[in-house]
């Protein structure tokens, strides 16, 4: 039993290994040209942001909006908790509520979440989160979800961990009840996925 408990906890160790250290996970390569004409860019994390300095790199022109949508009482899940301890947040990182984001109507022109929505555990608080980001977003603008799928692969490397996240099929009843169409889906690795979104139903990549 200890022999397979070891075993399990190296392959998560060695597949978390390739996903964030050894692969182009952070080159984010799947907004393409899409920085190109943007105003603003939001990125909005649970407490742990990775990105922020990247997207700050990558979006040269445009104003990068940082937000932190962490609440204790609701998103309990204790590596955020020891992450921020650990991290200090982006500079000018704002606190904000899922409920409510603090932004006009169709500002937006590309939001980011990165490993982050996942931590919103509650569906209708999923959903109304995800009617902001859509209010928020301009014409022709884009949601950029990237999340490990609670799907085969990730069960192989993290066994019972993988319940932590959300299938695929809930991710898309997520977005289509906030009013959100997937244009493009995307493997950033075999075991993390990302959803290029765009309000309404029709739209096109």
């Amino acid at each position: 039993m200890a022999g397979l408990v070891l075993g399990s906890t190296l392959v998560s160790l060695l597949a978390s290994a390739y996903v964030y250290d050894l692969s182009d996970f952070y080159r984010l390569n799947f907004v393409g040209g899409g920085a190109a004409g943007a105003k603003r860019a939001v990125n909005i994390n649970a407490g742990f942001d990775e990105t922020s300095q990247i997207l700050r790199e990558r979006f040269t022109e445009a104003e990068l909006v940082v937000l932190d949508f962490y609440d204790p009482a609701r998103h309990t899940e204790v590596s955020i908790a020891r992450a921020r301890r650990a991290y200090p947040p982006y500079p000018g990182t704002r606190t904000v509520t899922t409920e409510t984001l603090p932004l006009a109507d169709a500002s937006v022109d590309r939001l980011f979440l990165t490993l982050a929505a996942h931590e919103i555990r509650d569906v209708e608080e999923r959903i109304a989160f995800f009617r902001e980001c859509c209010r928020v977003l301009a014409p022709g603008g884009r949601v950029y979800v990237t999340e490990h799928l609670r799907d085969a692969a990730n069960f192989v490397v993290y066994n019972i961990g993988f319940l932590h996240f959300h299938s695929r099929r809930s991710w898309l009843a997520t977005f289509a009840a906030a009013g959100l169409s997937v244009v493009e889906e995307r493997k950033t690795t075999p075991f993390v996925s990302t959803f290029t979104l765009a309000a309404g139903a029709s739209a096109t990549a």
